[in-house]
């Protein structure tokens, strides 16, 4: 069983569940807490039970995003759990948390330091399953040709994030 905790931010309610290991689900913010339920019911291990509750890493994780979103943070050092993922999954994770505040990489970029170009299209898909958005900054990939790309999250909460960072005016508009 995960435990999680749901908050209010500045941009709408998140979510946040961790497992014995650390922090294994973030979810962006959305509209209402319902939804925040309902996306980190469908990311916990097989759709099982989520106990709501604190705990010190729970929280730290909550202050962190807090501070992040607020423009007081740009780093995260909580404990992660990435054992739901593939080793591919995993080897992109890690690949990502290399991508630095302030910086953007494209999805070839990523596949050069996981397999080689070729595997552009999966690194897309490892990308777009990564269960905790901006601590793992999934949001700094963008397609080769210096456009958006693709965001679980959506285009719009990708913008913002990107605003946030200063690194929006660098995408090629369309």
């Amino acid at each position: 069983m995960s435990r999680a905790i749901i908050f209010e931010s500045s941009w709408g309610w998140m979510g946040i569940a961790e497992s014995p290991k650390g922090i294994q689900a973030i979810v962006l913010p959305k509209p209402s807490k319902r939804a925040v339920e309902s996306d980190l019911r469908a990311q916990s291990e097989a759709g099982g039970p989520i106990q709501q509750g604190e705990s010190a890493r729970l929280d730290a994780a909550r202050r962190q995003l807090l501070d992040y979103l607020a423009g007081k943070r740009n780093t995260f050092d909580v404990p992660v759990d990435l054992s739901q993922g593939t080793s591919f999954q995993r080897q992109v994770w890690r690949t990502l948390q290399r991508v630095p505040y302030g910086k953007l990489r494209s999805y070839q970029w990523i596949a050069l330091r996981v397999g080689g170009p070729h595997y552009a299209r999966a690194v897309g898909n490892a990308v777009g399953a990564n269960p905790l958005p901006i601590v793992i900054p999934c949001h700094r990939i963008v397609a080769h040709d210096a456009s958006l790309g693709g965001f679980s999250g959506g285009l719009a909460m990708k913008r913002k994030l990107l605003s946030l960072e200063g690194t929006l005016p660098m995408l090629r508009s369309k």
